[in-house]
């Protein structure tokens, strides 16, 4: 008798020891997955700033499968044109910044080639209404865009626009106003003013989007539109990501928080409604005349 409730007790110990087990198991899982996402969470925070050159070469897969089977829709080719510095580098080591720039020359060279080509310069906003139905297309349409809301915009930029008269969508990260090289609240206000330029989102923090914490999303994409909307006394309706990083979930709180189209820095020329959350852009470079009307021409998108 004393045997079997011995044989008993280690059977349940044997037991117990497994089940624990099995606790201990699924714990240290929950833990693993709980570091990924605060990993994912706040990467995006100590990313150098080599990470500026890397683009989405692909459209995310699980945002591909989505709309592969969406509702077809009329597509328009409209070439969304990339900036970020406009300015003449003086630090010939700041590969980034050479990289990323276009000198003003330059800029003024392609603003008088597109509009003696015929080109109408449309806003992100004025996009939108043609998506919406509730504008026509021009004929030749074509969008300026620049991200960051950089300094040289106001110094440079705006200057040029005024001399040509056209239109062009600005992007702000809203944390960096009055840092160094970022404009000042009072030019952002400025800017808006002056009829020309549609002031877009580009998040708080310029963190890439993908994978975060919802938390983190709605902070970064609602919080900045919110912050320019109070400065600008003007709706911001569009939207920026930053290094061109997004998910479905960055593209739903983008949705959420109320902007019409966002932008990202996948090459291409296409619009239709699937896409109007990550609207294709492409980079002119330095080209200028006739190189860069062929540019657009010849200009598709086969990353698919």
């Amino acid at each position: 008798m004393a045997e079997k409730k011995k044989s008993k007790t280690k059977k349940t110990v044997k037991s117990q020891a497994r089940s624990l087990q099995r606790q201990l198991l699924v714990g240290l899982g929950g833990l693993c997955l709980i570091a990924a996402g605060v990993y994912l969470s706040f990467s995006g925070m100590l990313q150098p700033p080599e990470t500026r050159l890397t683009e989405m070469k692909k459209i995310p897969s699980e945002v591909k499968r989505t709309i592969q089977y969406a509702t077809p829709s009329a597509t328009f080719r409209v070439p969304i044109l990339m900036y970020h510095y406009v300015e003449i580098v003086q630090n010939k080591q700041d590969k980034i910044r050479v990289s990323l720039d276009t000198p003003p020359g330059v800029l003024a060279s392609q603003i008088k080639t597109l509009q003696d080509g015929g080109y109408t310069f449309m806003t992100a906003s004025q996009l939108a209404d043609v998506l919406d139905g509730k504008a026509k297309l021009p004929e030749k349409p074509i969008l300026l865009t620049f991200d960051d809301g950089h300094r040289d915009f106001y110094t440079d930029v705006l200057p040029i626009l005024k001399q040509y008269h056209v239109k062009a969508t600005n992007y702000v990260i809203s944390g960096f106003l009055g840092g160094t090289d970022f404009m000042t609240a009072a030019q952002v206000k400025e800017v808006a003013r002056s009829g020309l330029v549609e002031i877009g989102a580009h998040t708080v923090h310029h963190l890439a989007l993908k994978g975060r914490f919802p938390q983190v999303l709605q902070y970064e994409v609602r919080d900045s539109k919110n912050t320019l909307e109070r400065l600008i006394h003007q709706p911001v309706v569009s939207f920026a990501y930053p290094y061109g990083s997004f998910d479905l979930q960055a593209i739903q709180a983008v949705k959420d928080a109320g902007f019409r189209t966002a932008v990202s820095t996948i090459p291409g020329i296409e619009v239709n409604q699937q896409n109007r959350y990550f609207l294709y852009r492409i980079r002119p470079g330095y080209r200028t005349g006739q190189e860069l009307l062929l540019f657009l021409q010849q200009t598709s998108y086969k990353a698919w």
